[in-house]
């Protein structure tokens, strides 16, 4: 899956013990659907597909932190989304581990906003 050279270099900067997570988490988002691209918006990387998707909160230190940004409207079947807002929803990973059991619930996200989009 090709990347953004915008959020690569982002990337190249960040300066956060969970970078590789964060990395894995980018990877496994993008993975998700060929449709899914990437971008930098308010200061970090945003997945997109006719609307954001996700953004990462790139202050977390203890996890990677993913912001759904309409999360309150996809299915969650799996319980990985926390929060209670009216919209947005974050799914939180603290290790690599983490992500290996959440990453084909957090994928089924991702798709869900596509098939809703493209309803």
């Amino acid at each position: 899956m090709p990347t953004s050279p915008d959020v690569d270099a982002w990337f190249e900067r960040y300066d956060n013990p969970q970078k590789p997570l964060v990395h894995a988490v980018r990877r496994a988002v993008l993975d998700s659907d060929p449709r899914v691209t990437e971008t930098i918006k308010w200061q970090a990387p945003t997945f997109v597909y006719k609307g954001n998707i996700a953004s990462f909160y790139p202050k977390a230190r203890a996890h990677a932190s993913l912001m759904f940004h309409t999360g309150a409207s996809l299915p969650d079947p799996h319980g990985i989304l926390e929060g209670e807002g009216d919209v947005s929803r974050v799914a939180k990973f603290a290790d690599l581990e983490d992500l290996d059991r959440k990453r084909a619930a957090l994928q089924e996200m991702v798709r869900a906003w596509i098939a809703a989009k493209d309803a």
